[in-house]
């Protein structure tokens, strides 16, 4: 086995960096929305991370309440 580059590093943690770059997005969405960052978490859960997209999607923003 030859030895590993750099590349090889940076090819294995990119998809990682993804995925939290897609975590830090959706936790600044709910925040701004007036809902916790930990529902960001459901994004894991198969079928689950589609209803919340709608849920969320057509809910009242506890942020937007008291603007008219």
């Amino acid at each position: 086995m030859e030895s590993f580059s750099f590349w090889h590093f940076v090819i294995l943690l990119l998809p990682f960096a993804i995925i939290g770059f897609f975590f830090w997005m959706m936790v600044r969405i709910l925040n701004k929305a007036g809902y916790s960052g930990w529902w960001s978490l459901l994004m894991v859960i198969p079928l689950v991370n589609i209803v919340m997209i709608w849920v969320f999607a057509f809910a009242d923003w506890p942020a937007l309440r008291g603007r008219v």
